[in-house]
C-alpha cells in the first residue's frame, strides 16, 4: 500500500505549513494499518483560514453570477477528473467497497457540485412586496464541519452550496477520513479558484472543530454528525448568535404495507440498511412489516443478509466492507450483545474476516419498538424487524423516535403516499423512489435544523434583505 501523506493546509489559495508539527494518522479499516497522515491543525491555523476567507468574501460575494458559476464549473471538471482517485482513497480510509465508492462516494458529490455550478450561474431571485424589494445576499464566512461516513459528499453538500451562494468557507473534514478532502483542495488549485474562498484545516473536533464553532468571525456553522456534537456546536454558536445548520442522526423506518411487493420491499430495504456497512444516517434500520406477511419477510430478510459477502473493499466480490474504526465496531457489537430480540441472521458469532473492523450483517426479529435496538442509532449493519396490524399502528411506530431524517413506504401508490405524508421525517421514498440529489435533504426533530442540496441547500447559505422604496 502506497502511503498517502499530506503535510500542508490549503489556506488563502496556497499550500501552507501548519503551525504545529503534530500529525494525525489515517488508518485503513480493512488492513488495520496506518497508511497516511494529515496535519493536526490548531486554533492558530483556523484563525489564519478565517482571515483568508474574510478577506476573500467581498470579491467573491460581488462577483457576477456567470463568473461565479464558471469558477464552480472549473472546480467540477477538476474534481470529476479525479473520480477514480476519490473512490480509491475512500476505499482505503473508510473501507467502502469499490463499486459503491465509485457510484456513491465519488459519483454523488460530483453530480451535486455540477448542480451547484449551474445554480451559481443563475442571477439571484428578487421579488417586490409592496414598496419593498426583497433580495438575497451571502451569509458571510461559513465554517463547515463534516463527518467520516460520506467524506466527500458531505463536504460538497456544504462547500458547493456555500460557494454558489457567494459565501467563503473554512472546512474541517473528519480526522478519520480526511484525505479525500485534500483531493478537493487539489482540484481547487487546478481550477484556479479565487484565493481564500475555500480553506482546508484538518484536525480534531476538540481543537479545530471547537475553534470553528466558537470563532467570532465565522458567520455560520454547518455541521453533519452526531446529535450530541450538534448540541455542543449549537451552544458554541449561540454564545455569539451565529447561524447553524445541522444534519444529525437518524433511525429511519421502512414501512411495508399489506399490499406491498414484499420481495422487492424487503430486498431493497435490507440493501438500504446495510449501505456503507450501515454507516448511513438515512439507513432504514427499522423494517416495519404487516403481520399478514411478517414471517415471510423475516425469512426473506435473513436470507438476503446472509448473501452479503464481507472482505477486501477492492475485491469485486465484496458487498460489505469493514466499519470505519475499532471503536465503531465495538460500539455496534455492544448493541448486538445487549439485544433481547430474536436473532435471525449474523450476530457476534457469525464468521468475519480475520483482519478488519468487521461486524457480520445482522437481523433481529420481534423487536420491541421501545427497545434500544429500535430507538438508538447503531450506525452498523444491524436491522430490526417490527410487526404491525394497521396503517395507523405503522405510522405510530415509525414516528416513535426522537429522530426524523428519512424513511420508506411500500404499498399501492395512493395508500403508500397517504402513509408517507403522515411520517414525521424530512424525506420518504415511496415504492423504491430513487434518491434525488437536487431535492431538499434534512431532518425533523433531533435529526437536525435546515436543509441541504439543490436550491433549498443554497438558500441556507443566504440572507434575505428587504429594501423599502
Amino acid at each position: 500500500m502506497t502511503p498517502v501523506h499530506r503535510d500542508e493546509l490549503w489556506i488563502g489559495g496556497a499550500w501552507v505549513p501548519p503551525e504545529s508539527s503534530e500529525r494525525i494518522g489515517v488508518e485503513n479499516p480493512y488492513t488495520e494499518e496506518v497508511f497516511g497522515h494529515v496535519p493536526a491543525g490548531t486554533a492558530e491555523d483556523v484563525n489564519l483560514a478565517v482571515s483568508a476567507a474574510r478577506a476573500a468574501l467581498p470579491g467573491w460575494a460581488n462577483l457576477p453570477a456567470a463568473e461565479r458559476g464558471a469558477a464552480l464549473g472549473r472546480l467540477h471538471r477538476a474534481l470529476a477528473a479525479r473520480a477514480d482517485e476519490i473512490a480509491r482513497i475512500v476505499g482505503l480510509e473508510l473501507g467502502t467497497p469499490l463499486k459503491i465508492a465509485k457510484a456513491v462516494q465519488a459519483g454523488l458529490p460530483i453530480t451535486v457540485l455540477a448542480g451547484y455550478a449551474e445554480l451559481a450561474a443563475q442571477p439571484w431571485a428578487e421579488e417586490t412586496i409592496g414598496n419593498s424589494l426583497v433580495v438575497h445576499e451571502p451569509v458571510g464566512v461559513i465554517g463547515a464541519i463534516t463527518p467520516w461516513n460520506y467524506p466527500l459528499h458531505q463536504v460538497i453538500a456544504k462547500v458547493g452550496a456555500a460557494l454558489a451562494a457567494g459565501d467563503t468557507v473554512v472546512l474541517k473534514p473528519s480526522e478519520m477520513t480526511p484525505l479525500v478532502a485534500f483531493l478537493l483542495a487539489d482540484a481547487a488549485a487546478e481550477a484556479d479558484l479565487p484565493p481564500g474562498i475555500l480553506n482546508l484545516v484538518s484536525g480534531t473536533g476538540p481543537v479545530v472543530g471547537a475553534a470553528i464553532a466558537g470563532h467570532p468571525d465565522i458567520d455560520m456553522v454547518s455541521f453533519t454528525g452526531s446529535t450530541a456534537t450538534g448540541r455542543a456546536i449549537s451552544h458554541a454558536a449561540a454564545d455569539r448568535v451565529a447561524r447553524v445548520s445541522l444534519e444529525l442522526g437518524g433511525k429511519s423506518a421502512n414501512v411495508i404495507l399489506e399490499d406491498a411487493d414484499l420481495v422487492k420491499a424487503v430486498k431493497v430495504g435490507v440493501g438500504n440498511a446495510f449501505l456503507n456497512s450501515g454507516q448511513t444516517c438515512t439507513a432504514w434500520t427499522r423494517m416495519l412489516v404487516h403481520r399478514a406477511h411478517y414471517d415471510e419477510a423475516v425469512e426473506l430478510a435473513a436470507k438476503t443478509a446472509a448473501g452479503y459477502t464481507l472482505g477486501d473493499p477492492f475485491d469485486p466480490a465484496t458487498r460489505l466492507g469493514p466499519l470505519a474504526s475499532a471503536v465503531q465496531r465495538d460500539r455496534v457489537r455492544g448493541f448486538i450483545e445487549r439485544a433481547s430480540a430474536r436473532l435471525v441472521a449474523g450476530g457476534l458469532d457469525a464468521p468475519v474476516p480475520a483482519t478488519g473492523h468487521f461486524v457480520a450483517p445482522t437481523v433481529f426479529a420481534d423487536v420491541d419498538p421501545d427497545s434500544e435496538l429500535a430507538q438508538e442509532e447503531i450506525f452498523g449493519p444491524v436491522l430490526s424487524i417490527i410487526g404491525f396490524d394497521s396503517d395507523d399502528e405503522a405510522v405510530a411506530i415509525a414516528n416513535n423516535s426522537r429522530y426524523g431524517l428519512a424513511g420508506a413506504v411500500w404499498g399501492s401508490d395512493e395508500r403508500a403516499l397517504a402513509v408517507a405524508r403522515r411520517l414525521r421525517t424530512g424525506a420518504v421514498d415511496v415504492n423504491g423512489g430513487a434518491f434525488n440529489p437536487f431535492a431538499p435533504f434534512g431532518g425533523y426533530k433531533q435529526s437536525g435544523i435546515g436543509r441541504e442540496l439543490g436550491a433549498y441547500g443554497l438558500a441556507e447559505f443566504q440572507q434575505v434583505k428587504a429594501i423599502q422604496r
